[in-house]
């Protein structure tokens, strides 16, 4: 039997769009659905993806390859799903490989710089109600 790779998966969510990341040993490649970190679409959000590997350095980032699925939502939920799927792998796979704490460290800078890079955001949207064009507003009342 080969020996057992070191690897780690962890999951991000917003709204709807779920990221799924597996962080394994490797010389520091991101790949987002079998494409290369560098050429997702659109390039504006692109920024916030590079976020957790700026923030915590490139360093923490040479000895992992991380490949990521993602699935549902919108382009951008589907952005921060993928930045917190890379931030809570990279701190997962120090606590599991390396020591406490360097991903104790690593989690510390991350949620310095944005809480929702390690926890997720559980805000939803409202379903629409009856009597009005959305979830809270209503039909203007008329009196003559």
């Amino acid at each position: 039997m080969a020996p057992a790779t070191q690897a780690v998966q962890t999951f991000g969510k917003k709204k709807t769009a779920t990221a799924v990341a597996h962080a394994k040993e490797g010389r520091g490649l991101i790949h987002i659905n079998g494409s290369p970190i560098s050429l997702l679409k659109p390039e504006i959000l692109r920024f916030k993806v590079y976020e957790p590997i700026l923030v915590a350095g490139e360093e923490a980032f040479s000895a992992i390859d991380i490949r990521l699925r993602v699935k549902g939502g919108g382009h951008t939920s589907q952005v921060y799903a993928i930045r917190q799927a890379i931030a809570k792998a990279v701190v997962a796979y120090y606590a599991k490989y390396f020591d406490a704490a360097s991903a104790l460290e690593l989690k510390k800078k991350l949620v310095a710089y944005d809480r929702t890079l390690l926890i997720a955001d559980p805000r939803r949207a409202e379903p629409k109600k009856f009597g009005g064009h959305g979830a809270r507003a209503r039909r203007q009342k008329s009196y003559r």
